[in-house]
């Protein structure tokens, strides 16, 4: 049949009308029978759940279609979408009661009865309570599994038989059946790259191979756990979960010279088995709970661990740009506490509420102002040892410095007045540039200019006990002294200054040269006074006793630009003129006169000359104090002792050890922290957050407001993680556990436990898991323990074909079910450690800063050139690698070596030609075969020994029959070398298993 096209909207509108008084008829007969009910309706129980169902999703704060949010009532209110009290005039009735309705566009229309319950809220009033806020709600609540108690079931024993149980009890289920255990050589060369990240020595292999012992493995276990190598080879899997690098990364990738005592606080803490939970404190807030232990100021270099933006943060003069570099810096902390500890992504909810678990923006911005008062830095360890080292150097330099003073004074060395106004004892002790304030007697490094609080006439005491005082001259006299002495016959000024008087030019001055002589240049000194200012000596203080005649003698000239004479100089001996002269640009004196012991100040003055003090810049130029007579020949004995004093002193100041730094976190006043809309650092919006943690409940965990200290922020984030969520952070370190020993954890995704990441294969053992751990203070050594003593970790990796284990592979080929074991490539830096270990080139040096495979070149960006390590001090445990993090090393990286610029709970495993070709060809690899060559020829006399002896070594078996077979040839035509670099090519070298 045809339509026509007006009979067919004719019809149309029938039909609509009809249907719009069906509505009518229908929502007047729920409004009575609701009345008569009595039931009024409540927002939260009643409203809230229809608009979080239907309407937040597209209306909201992030995403307001229409400019129009449905998350509080300001916006509904303010756009006439409800008119409180009366329904029929509330324009969100007839967009939800249309037909077809214009509200929700995608998903079903709202019911009769949800349409009804927002009618009579409205007719009721639109009561919104102030504390509801309508959210789209996550995929996960407070019920996910993971946020839930552990499920401890409870067995007969707590030791590796129960993880056995397990795994037997879910095999069982889906019929299936458990590998044979492994050989007693897989079994040791699995253990010893599981539990310390090296090949078991030959000996070692055959002694356990052999051992009748019952408990020889379990031996080998508690001897591995005890290796100082443990801590080194499970220090690497953390340093990958928090991304620790030892330069900043982003565009201006800067050395980090201390950040290395973290690292090795990890090894150290991993060594001694440190309680779990103490490690995550620590870490957190360390330098709060702890502040005088090192080892715990230390651990917070995890908050400074990654990338952190210079030029962001330091360089850009953009208040922009800084507020974007400080809001990633924030979040690359919130994250990596949350994601390490509590496998949580936290950082979701940067821009808007999680969509997948329970947390909300608000939680993520109060987390945020936990560490608003955190920024990264160079710091002390222990603000004790900096200031006992500070009073060790101080006192040593005040000797050197008075024993120097003596030698030159015995040998008639002139004394440096101007090293003297620079702090220093006129020896060559004072800093140049160094002042002193005219106005205050104070020490001034910082450059003056015009000087405000001028008091002309004014003397002020000096703090140096050489220099009795400065003074701004007054108009015809001023007191030069503290004993009262006068200056008369001063000439009129302006009673301006400019500067201070320094230990070289003041500020601004045009020229340090004097007479066709620069006083600035080395071998030279001066004192710099611009007009007006005075400065008088102590000559007792100086002379230190010494009673015989001095000669003092200077250059003085005028360092400004003005050729006429300008400005007047004098000096005065006890207030009586010795040399007086105006002069300008172009006038040098050389000024000599003799000093008598009895004589005590020696004041130096610069005068405007009564025409303004624009450019006059008067100096000194090597002002000296000179024996008249030079030292007696008695002296000589006294000189040679004194220097020997002077040579041990030096010694002593050269090796008085720097207080350790670390590069860490320091706190600083908390910045008021908002929720950013769209997680945009330009569009904040609300009152400051408090500092706070997940409400998982939607219950906010606040720990104070907005005022609260720095330190105590950490700290309670640090006891809400380790003692609120304890069921969780013990989940997920030991499903880090299991994944680092089976190279993938009961959970696939061991930084994701939320709705997102994977699911538990084994609940009730990963549960079981955390609970021992709990149970045994939180040692992780005895989790470890568990694991590799249990017959699931003992199984073997390969099934042959038609294997009745080998049914497997059909059902379960990811061995989520665990019928067998892993087998696993070694990461990049096990490979290179294992590789230095067989060729016997492993330097096993321990902690310190790491070792620099590369040449370092000063750029604007840092310019970073690796090179072959082929020296001990290159050839250390790859732990102690200094990472740079946008450069990264090829030969690792080729091996699939973590980026330093994220976070890697899971290394990444690729199979490149590329990798081939690196460990048969780099220079590297090439080198140490040549040095494998070297030490079998060493170890053994004949080929065939030699060639047993590498298959000992890198495979921890003897060769073949049949492999020696083909390997003689090779090494009679190509060189045991050649031999070595395809042993270590070998997929047996490389695989565990």
């Amino acid at each position: 049949m045809c339509w026509s096209t007006p009979l067919f909207n004719s019809l149309q509108r029938s039909i609509h009308v009809v249907r719009l008084l069906q509505i009518g008829i229908l929502s007047g007969l729920f409004a009575t029978l609701t009345d008569v009910a009595g039931a009024s309706v409540e927002f939260a129980r009643d409203v809230a759940p229809i608009l979080e169902q239907h309407c937040v999703r597209c209306h909201s704060s992030l995403s307001s279609k229409g400019d129009l949010s449905f998350e509080t009532f300001a916006d509904l209110k303010t756009h006439g979408y409800v008119v409180a009290g009366d329904a029929s005039n509330s324009h969100l009735l007839s967009v939800i009661t249309g037909n077809p309705p214009q509200m929700p566009k995608e998903g079903d229309p709202l019911s009769m009865q949800q349409i009804n319950t927002i009618r009579q809220w409205i007719d009721e009033g639109a009561e919104w309570p102030d504390d509801v806020v309508v959210r789209e709600k996550s995929k996960a609540d407070a019920s996910w599994w993971s946020l839930q108690p552990l499920n401890t079931v409870t067995l007969r024993h707590a030791s590796a038989s129960a993880i056995d149980d397990f795994v037997q009890k879910k095999l069982a289920e889906h019929g299936a059946h458990a590998a044979d255990q492994a050989d007693r050589r897989t079994l040791i060369r699995r253990l010893y790259f599981d539990m310390i990240g090296l090949p078991p020595s030959p000996d070692a292999v055959t002694a356990f191979v052999t051992d009748p012992d019952p408990q020889s493995y379990e031996n080998v276990v508690d001897q591995l756990l005890a290796s100082k190598h443990f801590g080194e080879r499970w220090a690497r899997h953390w340093l990958d979960v928090v991304h620790y690098a030892d330069t900043h990364g982003f565009e201006r990738d800067k050395l980090r010279d201390h950040a290395w005592p973290y690292r090795d606080y990890v090894i150290r803490a991993f060594n001694d088995d440190k309680p779990y939970d103490q490690f995550l404190k620590e870490q957190i807030a360390g330098d709060v709970i702890s502040p005088d232990d090192s080892d715990a100021v230390i651990a917070t270099g995890f908050l400074a661990a990654g990338p952190w933006d210079f030029v962001g943060q330091v360089e850009t003069k953009s208040p922009e740009l800084r507020r974007a570099a400080r809001a990633l810096d924030l979040d690359d902390m919130v994250t990596q506490v949350l994601t390490s500890t509590l496998a949580m992504t936290v950082n979701c909810a940067r821009c808007h509420d999680h969509k997948l678990d329970p947390i909300l923006q608000q939680d993520y911005y109060q987390l945020t102002a936990v560490f608003a008062g955190v920024n990264r830095a160079d710091r002390d360890i222990s603000a004790t040892a900096r200031q006992e080292f500070t009073t060790k150097k101080r006192s040593l330099e005040q000797t050197l410095s008075e024993v120097t003073a003596e030698i030159r004074r015995l040998e008639g060395d002139g004394i440096d007045l101007a090293d003297i106004v620079g702090g220093g004892n006129g020896f060559g002790t004072g800093r140049k540039g160094l002042g002193i304030d005219v106005r205050t007697g104070r020490h001034q490094e910082t450059a003056l200019s015009s000087l405000a609080d001028v008091k002309p006439g004014l003397f002020a005491a000096s703090e140096s006990k050489f220099v009795d005082g400065v003074f701004v001259p007054g108009n015809g006299e001023t007191t030069v002294s503290s004993t009262g002495i006068v200056a008369t016959e001063l000439a009129q000024t302006s009673g301006a200054a400019w500067d201070a008087v320094r230990n070289g030019p003041v500020t601004s001055q045009f020229s340090t040269k004097l007479g066709g002589t620069d006083f600035l240049a080395d071998g030279h000194s001066m004192i710099g006074l611009h007009a007006n200012a005075g400065i008088t000596f102590d000559l007792r203080e100086i002379r230190a006793g010494d009673t015989s005649p001095w000669l003092f003698s200077t250059t003085a000239g005028y360092g400004g630009r003005t050729e006429a004479p300008s400005a007047e100089y004098r000096i005065l001996l006890d207030g009586k003129v010795m040399a007086q002269r105006l002069i300008g640009r172009n006038d040098a004196d050389v000024v000599q006169f003799e000093v008598p012991p009895t004589k005590r100040f020696l004041t130096l003055i610069s005068t405007d000359g009564g025409n303004g003090y624009a450019h006059d810049q008067i100096s000194f130029g090597d002002p000296r104090l000179t024996a008249v007579t030079p030292a007696p020949s008695e002296n000589l004995h006294r000189i040679t002792k004194l220097r020997s004093t002077q040579a041990q002193l030096q010694s002593d100041l050269k090796a008085l050890p720097e207080p350790l730094k670390l590069y860490g976190v320091v706190a600083s006043e908390p910045e008021k922290i908002r929720v950013l809309v769209r997680g945009n650092p330009e569009d904040p919006k609300g009152n400051p957050v408090a500092p706070g943690a997940l409400g998982w409940k939607r219950n906010d965990i606040v720990f104070g407001d907005s005022n609260m200290p720095e330190d105590q922020r950490r700290l309670a984030l640090a006891n809400w993680i380790t003692e609120s969520n304890q069921a969780l952070v013990a989940r997920v370190i030991v499903n880090r556990l299991w994944h680092w020993h089976f190279g993938q954890g009961l959970v696939k995704t061991p930084s994701d436990f939320g709705y997102g990441g994977d699911r538990p294969s084994h609940p009730e053992l990963l549960d079981w898991l955390a609970a021992e751990l709990i149970r045994a203070n939180w040692r992780l050594k005895h989790i470890h323990r568990l694991i590799v003593t249990s017959k699931t970790y003992q199984q073997r990796s390969h099934c042959e074909p038609g294997d009745a284990v080998d049914a497997g592979a059909g059902f379960d080929s990811d061995n989520r079910l665990l019928w067998r074991m892993n087998a696993r490539r070694l990461e990049a830096e096990a490979i290179r450690d294992a590789v230095l270990a067989v060729t016997g080139k492993l330097n096993t040096t321990m902690y310190g800063p790491g070792y620099r495979d590369f040449d370092y070149e000063e750029a604007y960006a840092p310019i970073y050139t690796y090179k072959t390590a082929d020296e001990p001090d290159l050839w250390r445990r790859s732990v102690y690698r200094f990472i740079v993090r946008t450069t990264p090393q090829q030969f690792l990286a080729t091996l699939d070596c973590a980026d330093p610029a994220n976070f890697t709970p899971t290394r990444t495993v690729t199979t490149t030609a590329l990798q081939s070709l690196a460990m048969f060809n780099n220079d590297f690899m090439l080198r140490q075969a040549n040095y494998l060559a070297e030490r079998l020829q060493q170890d053994a006399a004949t080929v065939d020994q030699q060639v047993d002896q590498g298959f000992r070594l890198l495979f921890a078996r003897s060769v073949t029959p049949e492999e020696l077979q083909v390997t003689r040839p090779l090494v009679k035509h190509h060189g045991l070398a050649h031999l070595c670099r395809v042993l270590l090519n070998a997929n047996e070298f490389v695989y565990v298993d």
